[in-house]
């Protein structure tokens, strides 16, 4: 059974080979990227470039359209969320959610 200081000094040993490992890997990766950049012509202004706003994923939190509506209130839902008290009420007592859409 090996001692607590031989099995220190194995971790260390690894610990080391893992670090070397990792270092080689990370400067094998490095060429590579630097060889597809020269390949295709592209520098670091290219890389760090936004995409355009059309290519970009639409805003969230924007107002969504009403697609159902009280025609005594006026009042509105969207169709999103939890139902109003207004259309709860009015389903309650036997209308149907197809009677309130715009």
């Amino acid at each position: 059974m090996a001692t607590v200081a031989e099995l220190l000094a194995q971790k260390a040993a690894i610990e080391k080979q893992i670090a070397d490992a990792q270092r080689e890997e990370k400067s094998s990766a490095i060429a590579q990227v630097r060889a597809l950049m020269s390949q295709h012509g592209l520098s670091l202004s290219d890389l760090s470039a936004r995409a355009p706003a059309a290519t970009r994923g639409p805003k969230s939190g924007g107002k969504v359209a009403a697609k159902y509506r009280n025609a005594a209130t006026g009042e509105t839902w969207s169709g999103r969320g939890l139902q109003p008290k207004w259309l709860k009420a009015a389903l309650a007592t036997g209308k149907q959610l197809s009677d309130f859409a715009i």
